[in-house]
């Protein structure tokens, strides 16, 4: 049955009457919920996977790329990865109440500026169930209540998942309602859900330029784009070329679908010659297919490299696809970067360490690595537990949004009767 916008309203409603319960719970009651949604997952490993088997055999799966079908697959070592995931988020500091700053008044007052929870979080996503268990574990450390509206070809293990977590809030005395999975409707209950004004505080949509365009054309509530990953690896004159193939390789091959592995090589051309023609073989050897600029063509030893045409610089491939480029210098590098990366990742590769700091001074980015793996731009990896989502905007998070980044602040004042003259 398609959903109507008296649906989402109704689920929002749901999450909203839940808010307050999920605000105030005790950090012991929170973490018990995730030690009991853990442990269900767990126990559930079975069930969950063949919701998932059944999703992947359904013709709304069939038309997915590659790396959406990847996103869309579990196995019982995901499903564990998970589990961990929430035990660390039980085991992170609860952000509710950190006292910020204290001080007081000349007027006698007592001032403290403290962390808050949001209120009602809601999540668009595509494929990644896991997104189900990692925005769940998150917002309920960080006393918030979620709305979680996930593509209808995940639909059967979005459903198992959520119903673990649900499970986990009643066994601690939570609202079940703390999580809601609202199901259907397609993108006119997306567009419905974007305008809840004064019931959603904020949504963040994890999916393609196609979900994100249709989000900030109706959007009133207050947004968190998860925003595409156009990634680069630059390689500097003065790079060690073994760790440069090391990390050019693990960037683009280690996971090619996800918003973190480098979609484009760039390459100073000083040391194009003895870098490439190894370099790309190693990465053709992997599967991977290569369009290049003339001089990335002209060095590319025996491997076959396509012509790049202007479109390959501004796409996220998601895919064993990578575009390379021979540049003159950091500050091309720089430059290339600035006018066709997305803000999301990017490495550079050098022994020099003024090199590196000029990278890292120019490059506008979420995360900027010198000497490592794009691929580590990750809530888990970060010490976050899980991320809800890496945000590639500068307000009011960036990089992965984790528990502080789902709180708000609140001003406390305690005075004795002080009135203002």
């Amino acid at each position: 049955m398609e959903m109507t916008t008296a649906d989402i309203t109704a689920d929002t409603l749901a999450a909203k009457d839940a808010a307050r319960a999920m605000a105030a719970a005790p950090t012991a009651v929170k973490n018990r919920a995730l030690e009991s949604i853990a442990s269900g997952l767990g126990d559930s490993v079975q069930e969950i996977l063949d919701a998932n088997a059944a999703d992947l055999a359904d013709e709304r799966a069939r038309d997915l790329t590659k790396a959406l079908t990847d996103r869309l697959t579990l196995t019982p070592q995901r499903i564990e990865a998970m589990a961990a995931g929430v035990r660390e988020v039980a085991s992170l500091d609860d952000p509710v109440g950190e006292v910020l700053e204290s001080g007081t008044l000349e007027n006698g007052v007592k001032l403290s500026k403290i962390r808050v929870p949001l209120g009602v979080v809601a999540v668009v996503y595509e494929a990644r169930p896991n997104v189900t268990v990692d925005c769940a574990a998150l917002t309920i450390k960080s006393g918030n209540s979620l709305l979680l509206k996930g593509s209808s070809y995940a639909e059967r293990t979005n459903a198992a998942l959520a119903a673990v977590v649900r499970a986990g809030l009643r066994e601690a005395g939570l609202p079940v309602d703390g999580v809601v999975m609202s199901v259907g409707g397609g993108r006119e209950a997306i567009a419905d859900l974007a305008t809840q004004d004064g019931v959603v505080d904020l949504l963040i949509p994890r999916g393609g330029e196609g979900l994100k365009q249709s989000i900030e054309e109706v959007a009133t509530v207050p947004v968190i784009y998860a925003a595409a990953g156009i990634c680069h690896v630059y390689v500097h004159s003065d790079a060690n070329l073994e760790m440069a193939r090391a990390v050019a390789y693990n960037s683009k091959i280690q996971r090619p679908g996800v918003c973190n592995a480098a979609e484009t090589l760039l390459v100073d051309s000083g040391v194009a010659a003895a870098f490439l023609p190894p370099a790309l073989a190693e990465l053709a050897e992997g599967g991977v297919e290569l369009f290049g600029d003339a001089r990335a063509r002209e060095n590319s030893g025996d491997t076959p490299v396509g012509e790049a045409t202007p479109e390959d610089w501004d796409t996220e491939y998601l895919d064993l696809k990578l575009a390379v480029r021979v540049v003159d210098g950091i500050e091309e590098a720089i430059d290339h970067i600035d006018r066709h990366g997305s803000g999301h990742s990017d490495a550079i590769v050098t022994d020099n360490p003024q090199a590196a700091d000029v990278f890292v001074q120019g490059v506008d980015s979420a995360a900027v690595y010198v000497n490592a793996s794009t691929r580590f731009t990750d809530g888990f990896v970060f010490g976050m537990g899980a991320e809800i989502g890496i945000s590639t905007q500068k307000l009011h998070a960036r990089g992965p949004v984790g528990l502080r980044e789902l709180t708000t602040i609140k001003y406390v004042a305690r005075g004795e009767g002080q009135v203002r003259g």
